[in-house]
């Protein structure tokens, strides 16, 4: 059973990473996919891959009037919306606060956090009359934190928070607001992040380590718990941070 069919999901940063893998098994889960995203080279191979009926829409999440404009036109193609998934994100940089610049906090926080309320403002109306739902892409370091990362665990704090403000403004018109938070998560930033660190080995190790489950998972791991949290399967969870985490965070782990 497709437990997406007949949906129409939008998802942003869907053209590579977790949201990537998201777009594809979402197809297979039988929705039509509006992929946004601002990389428009990884926009066209996407496109070649997943083809029609979805649709791939260039656009910043900078930008109020391109997501307006983005969501007009998913409106005007389909007719209706039946979910959003915001998972467009930036991680960097690696730094404590005080080291952070006010241009490096701006696009974070812009992109993290600013996105979800322009999807959700220009998006509202559409998923009211679909009775839909709403995925934010969070991490565990918006919970348990993490050194040298402020800006990016500052953001993924927020979106934690909003995620529960959400779903309670939203419940009464049967809008369903989640939230996913993985630890680490193979993509192809990752796996190049770690080829220049100076023991490749021992970095993939680490990020093995840190899940108690033994291993770091691939993107398609995270996507088939977000796949299950827009569909009906999910109909009564709102307002949970779901832990893809392999129980990164419930404690004290012995790696040696």
């Amino acid at each position: 059973m497709m437990i997406l069919q007949n949906r129409i999901v939008l998802i942003t940063g869907g053209a590579s990473g977790i949201g990537q893998a998201c777009a594809q098994t979402y197809a297979r889960q039988g929705a039509t996919v509006a992929v946004v995203d601002k990389d428009k080279p990884a926009l066209q191979r996407l496109k070649q891959q997943m083809g029609a009926p979805h649709i791939f829409l260039e656009a910043d999440l900078n930008s109020g009037p391109a997501i307006e404009q983005a969501i007009d036109t998913i409106l005007q193609k389909y007719g209706r919306l039946n979910a959003i998934h915001n998972n467009a994100g930036v991680a960097s940089p690696s730094k404590p606060l005080h080291d952070t610049t006010e241009e490096e906090w701006e696009l974070v926080m812009n992109v993290n956090v600013r996105g979800i309320y322009y999807t959700t403002r220009y998006g509202i109306a559409a998923l009211k009359a679909s009775r839909g739902c709403i995925l934010n892409t969070s991490s565990m370091v918006g919970e348990i934190g993490q050194d040298n990362h402020a800006a990016y665990a500052g953001s993924k704090g927020a979106v934690n928070a909003l995620t529960k403000a959400m779903a309670l403004d939203y419940a009464a018109d049967g809008i369903r607001v989640n939230a996913v938070a993985p630890a680490g998560v193979w993509t192809p930033m990752l796996r190049q992040w770690s080829k220049e660190q100076p023991e490749p080995a021992r970095i993939i190790q680490y990020l093995d380590n840190i899940h108690a489950l033994g291993y770091c998972p691939e993107a398609d791991e995270i996507a088939n718990v977000c796949a299950f949290l827009l569909s009906e399967q999910a109909r009564f969870v709102t307002g949970c941070i779901m832990p893809v985490s392999g129980g990164a965070e419930l404690g004290y782990k012995h790696t040696l």
